[in-house]
């Protein structure tokens, strides 16, 4: 899977959270980390990861992984800026890129093997996975669709570019729930962690 490039949104600033949330552990790890391990191990080698606050921490607790960092000067305007800033750093010869949310440690190896096939055979230019028909992460662009995702609007972010290229997209149900779900209050985080240590 050296065509394609995963770029993981790190750069919020946690406000509903109180503290920076990528940090917080999470399986052994900080969530940022099993992201990031989840996504190698899924056997997507090339990984960017967008930062903004507190990047000089989540640098640190990352700079063991093989991943490239980069920061998004703009990342108080919006995540689009990060999506903007990650797909600036892929060199011209990647292929198609996904997108990661930094306080997704959820999804599964297979999920992201999935997108990348559904990509590989179906001829389609946008990846979206599903969960009972809901759309999650990680959405895969082709990166024909460079310039569009490098113009995006910002009041719709990437969903612009799936709306305007309709026949392009293909969804592709997981039958995980782990793509819908982020952690983003303390309430959130607890009882992850708990359902984490039973379940």
């Amino acid at each position: 899977m050296n065509d394609v490039w995963a770029i993981v949104l790190a750069a919020g600033m946690s406000t509903r959270m109180g503290t920076q949330k990528l940090l917080l552990p999470f399986d052994g790890k900080t969530i940022v980390e099993k992201v990031v391990e989840n996504i190698l191990n899924s056997g997507i080698g090339n990984v960017v990861v967008v930062l903004g606050a507190n990047s000089v921490e989540i640098t640190e607790v990352l700079k063991s992984w093989p991943v490239q960092t980069i920061w998004n000067e703009n990342f108080r305007e919006g995540m689009h800026t990060s999506v903007i800033s990650g797909v600036n750093a892929l060199p011209e010869n990647a292929k198609a890129v996904m997108i990661f949310l930094g306080d997704q440690p959820f999804i599964p190896v297979n999920v992201s093997a999935k997108v990348v096939a559904a990509w590989e055979n179906s001829g389609k230019g946008i990846v979206i996975p599903l969960f009972n028909g809901k759309r999650g992460h990680p959405p895969l662009y082709d990166l024909k669709f460079r310039q569009e995702i490098l113009n995006l609007d910002p009041a719709v972010g990437l969903r612009s570019v799936a709306q305007k290229f309709q026949d392009e997209v293909l969804e592709v149900e997981t039958g995980c729930a782990g793509i819908l779900k982020d952690i983003d209050t303390r309430e959130e985080y607890l009882k992850t962690i708990k359902t984490n240590k039973h379940g």
